[in-house]
Parts: structure tokens; C-alpha cells; sequence
């Protein structure tokens, strides 16, 4: 195995695509000659031209638009819209094309193409270029989500997903671009909806998905060494397909969940798992559902407000503890 940064496995999970299959082209702003504006696409330009590697006009509906087209004619593109706040701009095409094609003409057209994105906060961008908004792919019927914490993950996953004959939407939690983990080397496929147990426990099962399953795994070894609390943390990985099975028989095992989303809690992803819990195994239960996300604000730029907002190590443990102990 080789150890990547997490931006650097982004480049060879595509790289590893475009070298399979011919018909996997790639498009977007600033992503052949600049590498990327977080440098997660260098060296793909030098390798398969400027014909499968193209920089685009500064339009994310010119973007989505031409992404749709060629899957429409038997190409497999990779988008990408380079802040996941400018799915705003394309939403049309997401939501009411590119997500009910395959519904509207019977299955005559397929669109396996795969919209890559910037995702999340910790680069103080503010408000409009800061927003986790997995939750709003989630709920348009017809598109699939993923969303990767770990550099093996982001290969696998995103292989995973230019091979899937729908479209999904890729969301990379730009805090998270230069932290380094093992990535299998050759080719490597996983699978998407299925969630992974990163840590086993007795006393409650945390549920979190991109950065804050890192925060979640923090605040797991820290209760368990300091107050005694033994936690399973979940990675959630892709929220459609949603791994219930998984996430219900960790619950089930714990009698307690709590999710950890940076998400703004209304409507968040965690809501529907909540959803989810409580119809399917409600007395398995030894307490409420927990539910730790982000207040329901425009995010701040400033460093020490952003921090406030976003959950931390230290907010998930003290939650817990309240609940829990």
C-alpha cells in the first residue's frame, strides 16, 4: 500500500478510470492546467490530454450541461463544480434532469456520470463557500451520495462511482485534502452503500460521515479513557444507498445513537437515520436519540466562530456525557 494525501487519491481514482475505459473524460474549472484549485487533479492533464482532460467556462450549467450531453451519447464523465455552495447555480440540472432521466424516458437513457465537489468547512470561506450540503442531494430521488473520510475510501469509492450506471455526487470535505492514509495500490473498487465499523463500544453507537468521523473517533478514545464510556463509531460513507442494516444492528447492539453532522440540524442527514432508528428498532432503545450538528446559521468566516458552530472533539464528548452517563 501506498500513502497518499486524500487530495492525491482523488487524482488516482480517477487516473485508474480514465486508464480502464476510454469513454471516462473529465471536465471542470481550473481542473486540467491549474491541477485544480485544491490541487486534487494534478498530473491528469499531462497524462491523457487536453480531448478527456478539459478546463471549462466559469458555468456550472455549462459544466453540468456538457457532463449530461455525453453520458446522454455513451461517454462517462467526471464533473466537477468546484464548491459544493455552486450546486446552487445547477440545481435545475441536478434535481429535475440529470436525477430523473432515466425515470422519464423509461430507462431508454442512462446517465452514469459522476459530479465531483468541495465539500464542508475548515478553510474559513464563510458562508457561501462553506456549506455542507450532502443533505440537499439526498433528498432528489434518482441520485446517488457519497461521501468519503478516508484517502482509501476516496479511491475506492469514487472508481465505485464512475462505474455505477447512475448518476452520483461526490462529496470531498475540503478540511480533509492533505491528511495521508494507506490506499491500496493497482486497481482498487469499492462499494457504494455500505457503511464501516471504525470502532467497536457497549454503551452508545456514534453515527458521522467525512470529517466528523475523525472528530467521532477522537472523542470515542477520549471517553473511553477518561470517563469510562465505550463507544461503536460508524462511518456512514454513502447516504444513498443508506447502509441501515449496518447502522441498525450497531444501534441495536448499544441501545443508544447519536449522529454527528455538519450539517445545519434542520433537515440534516442525521434526522432521517434518527427517522429510520426509531421506526425499525425503537425497543432496542435505552434513551433518546442524540443528534449533534452544526446550529441552523449561515456559516461564520472567522476562525473562532466557525469552530463554535461546527461540532468539535470536545462538544461531542460533553453531549455524550449529558445523555449518556
Amino acid at each position: 500500500m501506498a500513502e497518499l494525501t486524500y487530495r492525491d487519491a482523488v487524482a488516482a481514482g480517477i487516473a485508474q478510470e480514465m486508464e480502464r475505459d476510454e469513454n471516462v473524460v473529465f471536465l471542470g474549472e481550473d481542473i486540467a492546467a491549474a491541477g485544480g484549485v485544491f490541487k486534487a487533479t494534478v498530473g491528469l492533464l499531462e497524462k491523457f490530454g487536453p480531448k478527456r482532460v478539459r478546463d471549462t467556462p466559469i458555468s456550472e450549467q455549462a459544466i453540468l450541461g456538457a457532463a449530461m450531453g455525453a453520458a446522454m451519447t455513451g461517454l462517462r464523465p467526471i464533473a466537477e463544480i468546484m464548491f459544493s455552495d455552486f450546486l446552487a447555480v445547477c440545481w435545475d440540472l441536478v434535481a429535475n434532469e440529470i436525477a430523473k432521466t432515466r425515470y422519464m424516458t423509461n430507462g431508454q437513457i442512462s446517465l452514469p456520470l459522476v459530479i465531483r465537489t468541495a465539500n464542508g468547512s475548515g478553510s474559513r470561506f464563510g458562508a457561501q463557500h462553506s456549506q455542507a450540503v450532502e443533505n440537499w442531494a439526498m433528498a432528489i430521488p434518482g441520485i446517488k451520495v457519497v461521501a468519503p473520510a478516508f484517502p482509501a475510501d476516496v479511491k475506492g469509492l469514487l472508481a465505485a462511482a464512475v462505474r455505477d450506471p447512475d448518476p452520483v455526487l461526490f462529496f470531498e470535505q475540503k478540511s480533509l485534502y492533505s491528511m495521508k492514509g494507506e490506499v491500496p495500490d493497482g486497481e482498487y473498487v469499492d462499494e457504494l452503500g455500505t457503511a464501516r465499523v471504525l470502532r467497536r463500544g457497549k454503551d452508545c453507537t456514534i453515527v458521522a460521515l467525512a470529517s466528523m468521523v475523525h472528530r467521532a473517533l477522537d472523542a470515542a478514545a477520549f471517553l473511553e479513557k477518561e470517563h469510562g464510556i465505550s463507544c461503536t463509531v460508524v462511518d456512514v460513507r454513502s447516504l444513498v444507498p443508506l447502509d441501515t442494516q449496518t447502522i441498525l444492528a450497531e444501534v441495536a447492539l448499544t441501545g443508544r445513537l447519536v449522529t454527528v453532522e455538519e450539517n445545519p440540524r434542520l433537515c440534516g442527514w442525521g434526522a432521517e437515520i434518527a427517522s429510520i432508528v426509531a421506526d425499525e428498532c425503537f425497543w432496542n432503545l435505552d434513551g433518546p436519540i442524540v443528534r449533534i450538528t452544526t446550529p441552523h446559521i449561515p456559516l461564520p468566516s472567522a476562525d473562532e466562530l466557525e469552530d463554535h458552530a461546527i461540532p468539535s472533539v470536545e462538544r461531542i464528548v460533553r453531549e455524550i456525557r449529558e445523555k449518556i452517563d
